[in-house]
């Protein structure tokens, strides 16, 4: 007789009961879960992505030159920190939430983060020192998300039934997603004002999520004691964040290489970091209580649909980065924007990507409840990957609508594969294990979300270093600048031009400005401060880059729109059904 079958169906029907006990005494309860629950991780996901349109206004409150020589690791760190936390830290914090009650370590998690928010918003410190102080508390902030998000999910699994889970799921996951695209508007509205009320705005919501939760929320889950796998969680900390350490730095230059691929730290950091990896997943299969349960990925649902996130993970987080360089670099100043102002004007004329994905999401789980995961997500990633081939046809200075619409079906594309692939992942595993899964699916979604900083920058920059030098070389020439200058400005790394656009600073300012070119005679400075040179000179360049950058991410998309059809058709059972078997599976128990 297969005991651990029996184990795990009576965590299932313990967690079944006490939900329907919860919901007779209290039959509003599961709309108040999902409330607090999807509070929780679209403050957390917005503050994932809040600083990126916000890193401008920050560098000036800290008076910190980002683009100086030694401050890049600062801007890198201040993005990567959160995310770094919260994938490293999301399984683990799954794991707890099994073992000492969901509930109890979701709502600690509020508590953390608003601590967290709080201290980010009255940095009392200055230049290096204040950046140190943010990205400590960023890395704390992540801390508290990864608390929310390792067991938002499975706190939805236990209070919603099978056929109504998967729309609270997509409700939940859309919040998720959607937090990473508002997080740029509001950054960005919110930058312009004041560069602390970047975190300021999560202070009262933080406090309100956290008295809501301790006054609201029911630990509906069955307990799984046990004791923490100390040698699985220090092996995988260590192996991911050596790992995601190593392609960050990748980004910068090293020697006369435009980028960090041949430091020799970089190297034993990703493979020293994989090296890691593999030894968890070794230590994972001889401990008796695995923080990471492998044997998951043995479900053909669990295991591909994670694969599949993975995939869309990836790809969402780059075409963030690529679509705010392009927009901020090349096609607001051509448009007439000053480039101080892009950063707001990017988060808005990004908007129908949010739109798309916030109309597709709910629907897509509703859905999704009556006839299978397989149709949305596999669909939903496939329209991702088109879009990604469509926007290497339209022109660098495209027609704004055609892009509005590219866009929006790109949203509405994820929207299409994220609740129903959530839904998926989440009704595969049996209720003991919920915590942990949501942990899993949480660090491969984060993950995916700081791998693809350092994958897409890479990426453009392979596709930038073939043609910018000379292209820049060239301009600067024809512009009055000496050729000695002109050439040491091309030989520079295209990271420099990348980050400047990134961050709305003029980049031929900042690329030239050292030299004190243009303040020369025969210089045409004002042509080259303007906002028509540096755009029109890296069209041909960028477009070099994207076409290397979207078609890895058409691939990513198609790869991840195949594991998804692979991974089966209809995952969510009837409870009753599962009742029934699990009562008779104990009766042969108790007989035998």
């Amino acid at each position: 007789m297969n005991t651990g079958r029996v184990q795990t169906d009576k965590a299932d029907v313990q967690t079944i009961r006490r939900r329907l006990r919860v919901d007779h005494d209290h039959p509003h309860y599961k709309w108040i879960a999902l409330s607090n629950t999807t509070l929780g991780v679209l403050i957390a996901t917005i503050n994932s992505s809040i600083v990126i349109i916000s890193l401008p206004a920050i560098f000036r409150g800290i008076h910190l030159d980002p683009l100086a020589p030694g401050n890049v690791s600062y801007l890198l760190w201040l993005l990567m920190g959160f995310l770094l936390a919260s994938a490293v830290l999301v399984v683990m914090f799954g794991r707890l939430g099994d073992m000492y009650g969901r509930v109890k370590i979701y709502n600690l998690g509020f508590v953390v983060f608003t601590v967290a928010a709080v201290a980010l918003s009255v940095d009392v410190f200055d230049r290096g020192g204040g950046a140190m102080w943010l990205i400590l508390w960023r890395v704390v902030q992540g801390v508290g998300g990864a608390m929310l998000m390792a067991n938002s999910t499975a706190i939805l699994t236990d209070a919603f039934p099978s056929n109504r889970r998967g729309m609270a799921l997509g409700i939940n996951q859309v919040a998720a997603v959607a937090g990473s695209f508002l997080g740029l508007i509001i950054g960005g509205v919110l930058s312009e004002w004041n560069w602390q009320a970047v975190f300021w705005v999560s202070v009262p919501i933080g406090i309100f999520g956290t008295v809501w939760g301790y006054r609201s929320l029911h630990e509906l889950g069955v307990r799984n004691p046990g004791k923490l796998d100390w040698a699985g969680t220090l092996t995988f900390a260590g192996g991911l964040t050596a790992l995601l350490a190593g392609i960050t730095y990748g980004i910068q230059p090293y020697g006369d290489s435009s980028t960090g691929w041949s430091n020799p730290l970089v190297l034993a950091g990703v493979f020293g970091g994989l090296a890691l990896l593999v030894v968890f997943c070794v230590v994972e299969t001889k401990v008796a209580e695995p923080m990471f349960q492998l044997s998951l990925f043995r479900n053909r649902a669990f295991g591909l649909g994670n694969v599949a996130g993975l995939m869309a993970s990836v790809g969402r987080g780059g075409l963030q980065f690529m679509l705010i360089i392009w927009l901020q670099g090349i096609w607001l100043p051509l448009h007439g924007f000053s480039y101080e102002s892009t950063p707001l004007w990017a988060g808005i004329y990004l908007l129908p990507l949010t739109v798309g994905f916030l109309a597709a999401g709910p629907i897509s789980g509703f859905l999704s409840d009556r006839y299978g995961a397989r149709p949305f997500a596999t669909g939903g990633l496939a329209i991702v990957g088109i879009t990604f081939l469509l926007l290497l046809v339209i022109p660098v200075d495209f027609n704004y609508w055609v892009f509005a619409f590219i866009v929006l079906l790109n949203g509405i594309g994820s929207g299409l594969f994220s609740s129903p692939n959530t839904a998926a992942i989440m009704s595969s595993v049996p209720a003991n294990l919920r915590g942990a899964a949501s942990g899993m699916r949480g660090t491969l979604f984060n993950g995916g979300t700081a791998l693809s900083i350092g994958i897409f920058f890479s990426l453009m920059i392979i596709g930038l270093s073939n043609t910018l030098p000379g292209a820049l070389s060239s301009g600067l020439q024809e512009q009055g600048v000496s050729a000695g200058v002109a050439q040491s400005v091309a030989d520079l790394p295209p990271v420099g031009s990348l980050f400047a656009a990134f961050l709305g600073f003029n980049p031929i300012e900042e690329l030239l400005g050292p030299s004190g070119a243009l303040t020369q005679p025969g210089v045409a400075s004002d042509v080259l401060t303007g906002q028509e040179f540096f755009p029109h000179l890296m069209s041909g360049p960028f477009h070099s880059g994207l076409i290397v950058v979207f078609l890895a991410a058409a691939l990513m998309m198609f790869a991840g729109a195949l594991a998804s059809w692979l991974a089966g058709g209809r995952y969510v059972h009837d409870e009753e059904a599962e009742l029934a078997d699990a009562d008779r599976e104990a009766e042969k128990v108790a007989v035998g």
